[in-house]
């Protein structure tokens, strides 16, 4: 009876596994590190662009799915932005720009994050690089909301 409840816990902790290793390729990076993300930022001179959303969003949920992953995806996009995710109202443990722990929820409260979706671009030192693109609008004209949020913040970080 032992042995048996060996094999279903470790079949079960393989199930666990692959469904965390498909979320993670198949999802968006959640911001962990502002501080390293934005060192990273500076040496490919890009933008940080966050997405702020909430579990029970189904915008959220639509503009991931539709627009930053597949962004994330495109290789061209890593010479465009470093695209990450926060959850408004998460405990989940967040470095800032400034090295500061933080949360997820009190990283988008400092951001005055009231609506979901909302994207925000961030320059190298974590200021604004651009408007914030709050709600799903538009979906016919999106993608480019989104470009040219990330132009702009491209703009800034290069100093053109």
């Amino acid at each position: 009876m032992t042995r048996l409840i060996a094999v279903w816990a470790l079949i079960l902790a393989w199930g666990m596994t692959l469904h965390g290793t498909a979320g993670a390729a198949d999802g968006l990076v959640h911001a962990q590190n502002f501080q390293a993300d934005a060192r990273i930022a500076a040496k490919r001179r890009v933008p940080i662009l966050v997405v702020f959303t909430s579990p029970v969003c189904s915008y959220c949920e639509r503009v991931k799915r539709e627009y930053l992953i597949p962004m994330h995806k495109d290789p061209a996009y890593r010479n465009r932005a470093i695209i990450r995710e926060v959850t408004i109202g998460a405990s989940t443990p967040l470095i800032g720009f400034d090295g500061t722990p933080t949360s997820e929820g009190a990283f988008a409260a400092a951001n005055k994050i009231f609506m979901v979706p909302t994207v925000k671009v961030f320059d190298t030192k974590g200021a604004d690089a651009s408007e914030a693109i709050v709600g799903l609008l538009s979906p016919d004209y999106y993608f480019g909301y989104l470009e040219a949020a990330i132009d702009e913040g491209i703009r800034k970080v290069r100093g053109k």
